[in-house]
């Protein structure tokens, strides 16, 4: 069972609460979608999060984003949360976005 799961099989109120913030977030329109896939990444690439920045890599890829708009969105976390994110994200999410350009 993945944490999603477990977090809806054990609080499924409060999932579903964060599943619908989400949606209106998501739904909103001062930004555009790759922008808001690009501001995500950058929030959990200064985590160091790689499983989300490798996940919504997938996302921002499919919205037309380039391989240095990726790139520069990580390293701009540089400035604020050091080297820790670029680190643990920067290799993995090129390698997602790389391997899905030889898809094509």
């Amino acid at each position: 069972m993945n944490t999603m799961e477990f977090f809806m099989t054990e609080a499924p109120e409060a999932a579903q609460a964060f599943n619908n913030l989400i949606k209106s977030l998501s739904e909103s329109t001062g930004l555009d979608s790759k922008t808001k896939q690009l501001i995500y990444i950058s929030m959990k690439a200064s985590q160091g999060d790689t499983a989300a920045v490798t996940a919504h890599t997938h996302m921002l890829k499919k919205l037309g984003a380039s391989r240095d708009e990726l790139k520069e969105t990580i390293l701009m976390t540089l400035t604020v949360s050091g080297i820790k994110g670029v680190a643990a994200c920067l290799e993995p999410a090129l390698n997602v976005f790389d391997s899905e350009a030889d898809e094509k």
